[in-house]
């Protein structure tokens, strides 16, 4: 089932008469392609629980529309939409075993889609075993792990093959392990379901690795909608550039003068297409290559053997942040001596940005 926002935006009013209330959701337009898992990705209060709330029927968007296929479903009660909802605390009924809270919304089908009990017994157990939850069945949500409540939860949401699942946060109370062998869990669940598919998250390690689609979202607007590896290897702003990337991308002030990028008096590599000024430049960690001959030297502050990589951490005086890190192999640990080091940048992981506009300047 294709997801259509278009122009959604939701405004809560403030709570004195000089409060001039919160957009939450700014004017929002994407598609959600049909059989997808798309991340909404973004950073605490930026919207993203305010628009799955509003897919959902949750929410009333203040002003826009919502569509499912060509049906517009903007006014339709949350029952009626044909969505299943997984929330961040699980919901689960404390008090049932994990058979019945699978079937609870079974339960609550009126008229022609009414079952019998039969019937509900072999939808429990399918999707029980979709989850591999069916040797669970009996027992109640506190005998249970995190992560098994996690899949029982997504379980009571299938349950009635909904047109659209819908998942807020559904990894943010497991431990880091579980939290990897969950979302592969949820990848591989969505991809037998073939179940459009809206993710909540604020890793962006979550959202890149399952998702067919990321939103990146920031005060209520999108920032940039397109796949995980084409946001991060060309991000559309500096928001998203930051946002993305651990550690995060590293940022100099730098000018660009008669087809070449300066990173404070050298110059570092070719910049042409640009025009002339003043730039932020952003470096990926990975994008540091270590070379005796290299256009840029950094002050070297200490060594951190990762194992399979080294993380160098150094000073610039044209940095702007507080650690300036850089990745490179563990092979290369004989070639980095004391004070200082010099490299030469992949042209692929160094951006421009507008240091008005923060806007990506493309070369």
């Amino acid at each position: 089932m294709k997801v259509v926002l278009e122009n959604l935006t939701k405004k809560f009013p403030g709570r004195g008469k000089t409060s001039p209330g919160v957009t939450a959701v700014d004017n929002v337009s994407f598609e959600i392609p049909d059989g997808k898992l798309v991340g909404l990705l973004g950073p605490s209060g930026c919207g993203k629980s305010t628009t799955l709330n509003m897919i959902c029927g949750l929410e009333a968007p203040t002003d826009g529309k919502i569509f499912f296929g060509e049906d517009e479903v903007t006014k339709l009660s949350p029952e009626l939409r044909g969505v299943g909802m997984v929330f961040q605390n699980y919901a689960l009924y404390p008090h049932l075993t994990v058979e019945e809270n699978i079937r609870f919304p079974l339960e609550n089908l009126k008229k022609e889609k009414k079952l019998s009990k039969a019937q509900m017994k072999e939808k429990v157990l399918e999707v029980a075993r979709l989850v591999q939850t069916e040797e669970l069945l009996d027992r109640k949500p506190a005998e249970l792990s995190g992560g098994q409540q996690q899949r029982v939860a997504i379980a009571r949401a299938l349950v009635k093959m909904p047109k659209v699942l819908l998942l807020d946060e559904p990894l943010s109370n497991l431990d880091a392990r579980l939290r990897i062998q969950t979302r592969e869990e949820i990848r591989r669940i969505q991809r037998e379901t073939g179940i459009t598919t809206v993710f909540v998250t604020h890793d962006q390690e979550e959202a890149l690795s399952i998702s067919d689609m990321i939103v990146v979202l920031n005060n209520g607007a999108v920032q940039q909608m397109a796949e995980p590896q084409m946001v991060y290897d060309a991000p559309a702003n500096l928001f998203v550039a930051k946002f993305l990337g651990t550690p995060q991308i590293n940022m100099f002030e730098g000018r660009v003068a008669e087809g070449k990028l300066y990173i404070g008096d050298e110059a570092v590599m070719a910049a042409d297409g640009a025009k002339d000024g003043d730039v932020l430049v952003g470096v990926r960690p990975e994008g540091f290559v270590l070379d005796e001959n290299g256009g840029l030297a950094v002050e070297l502050n200490s060594v951190e053997v990762l194992g399979r990589d080294i993380s160098i951490v150094a000073k610039h005086k044209a940095f702007v942040g507080s650690s300036l890190r850089v990745i490179v192999d563990s092979e290369n640990l004989s070639m980095i001596g004391n004070g200082q080091v010099r490299f030469r940048l992949k042209p692929a992981k160094v951006y421009l940005f507008d240091k008005t506009t923060e806007e990506r300047i493309r070369l």
